[in-house]
């Protein structure tokens, strides 16, 4: 029996994905990385890294020219990494979902996610007037400084004029960015919302990770018996979250349901998740009961799966809470361990590659070497693609430092 709350507001569809990570840009070559089961993180050049612990990223590839968009001019050249990765990413999803550009449209919305935003060209500002003292950097470097300058870039470009909000919960933020999303666009504060998150590589980011001894010296290996930290990451993801009622009378083609998300806080310590993972598990359940579900209807999770020890132990513990011993059979994926951890894009490019499933209505595989860990008794997708004829549901989790956490459960779309 479905729940009140999932009885109340609007059903709210996927229109479009878009995606920029280390596998390139754009969702097809993000789509083969993670059907390929092979890692895009390795060494990297986007700052100087030869005195950190570890010495791999996934780094987006080098671009030499961005392209035209349609609409407003768009000046690449004075935009920081994260507001390249956002836009780009909300202009294919647009593109995917049929909207004009610009939009000039005070029923649309944008709802990011951002850890960083233009930290790295800010890095660069500061480190020229310290080489060079009396220099006049650019002020360019510093135009992007703001966290918000992502989602902002993205309304200024594409026309959007409803809210513009910006979220920077840590590792939790693109999840948290899209339950607020899929909120308005349900209570009909917006008809369409750009929903994501986009973040770069900086050398602030990297130290402070190193610094913490939470990486891994290799490519990350999720839930693995050796693993030993995560791999950092860059990139951005978008996906437009429409009413139903609104995507059919233009006559968008859905590509999944957003059934429901909720979020929680371990309130527990700044960087290490509650050991038992209760309230991420609490997030989990909030989000399967609003959508009217038993958690025997979700078909595969795509977990926060980091790599480091204390991360994905706790997220397993939270998991079998609300799961039991089904967790042993129920497929899991790590996207992580392909494109390495995006930070405040992390749960949008999660929530991407839970849509390409359903999609294709396959779980992929997560690479790195290695004998699964046995005290977690999962089942994580190894070797190759494993084929899902009948997933209706699927779930997204995002733990972040501080203790957020983000629930997302999405339902494949099928025509009635």
């Amino acid at each position: 029996m479905e729940s009140s709350r999932r009885e109340s507001g609007r059903r709210v569809v996927v229109t479009g994905l878009g995606a920029v990570s280390a596998a390139g840009r754009g969702v097809a070559p993000f789509r083969e990385a993670l059907r390929s089961g092979r890692t895009a993180i390795g060494p990297f050049d986007r700052f100087n890294n030869a005195a950190q612990r570890t010495h791999v990223a996934g780094q987006v590839p080098p671009q030499p020219q961005w392209p035209a968009s349609p609409g407003r001019r768009v000046r690449w050249s004075r935009l920081s990494n994260s507001d390249r990765f956002a836009l780009f990413s909300a202009c294919e999803a647009a593109a995917q979902a049929g909207l004009s550009r610009p939009l000039d449209n005070r029923n649309a919305g944008v709802f990011f996610g951002s850890s960083t935003g233009g930290l790295i060209e800010t890095e660069r500002y500061f480190e020229q007037l310290v080489r060079e003292p009396g220099s006049r950097p650019s002020r360019t470097l510093l135009a992007s400084n703001l966290l918000c300058t992502p989602a902002e870039t993205v309304a200024r470009h594409l026309g959007v004029h409803g809210p513009v909000e910006t979220v920077s919960s840590a590792c939790a933020s693109g999840g948290l960015a899209i339950e607020q999303a899929l909120r308005a666009v349900r209570d009909s504060d917006v008809d369409i919302a750009f929903a994501g998150g986009a973040d770069c590589l900086s050398l602030t980011t990297y130290s402070g990770f190193n610094s913490l001894r939470a990486v891994d010296e290799r490519p990350c290996r999720p839930f693995r018996a050796d693993r030993a930290g995560i791999s950092l990451g860059e990139g951005g993801a978008v996906l437009i979250l429409e009413a139903l009622e609104h995507a059919q009378a233009r006559g968008a083609h859905p590509l999944a349901e957003i059934l429901r998300a909720a979020s929680t806080c371990d309130a527990n310590h700044m960087t290490a998740p509650q050991s038992e993972g209760h309230w991420a598990a609490v997030a989990v359940e909030r989000a399967i009961a609003d959508a009217g579900l038993e958690p025997d209807a979700i078909g595969f999770i795509n977990t926060h799966g980091t790599g480091t020890p204390l991360n994905d132990a706790a997220e397993c513990a939270g998991m079998r809470r609300v799961f039991g011993a089904r967790l042993g059979r129920l497929p899991i994926e790590a996207t992580k361990g392909v494109v390495g951890h995006l930070l405040g894009a992390a749960g949008a490019v999660a929530a991407v590659s839970a849509v390409l499933g359903l999609l294709d209505r396959e779980v992929h595989p997560t690479p790195g070497g290695g004998a699964i860990d046995p005290a977690l008794d999962v089942d994580l997708v190894l070797g190759g693609l494993r084929a899902m004829p009948g997933v209706r549901a699927a779930l997204s989790v995002s733990m972040g430092f501080g203790g957020a956490n983000a629930a997302i459960v999405l339902g494949r779309w099928e025509e009635s």
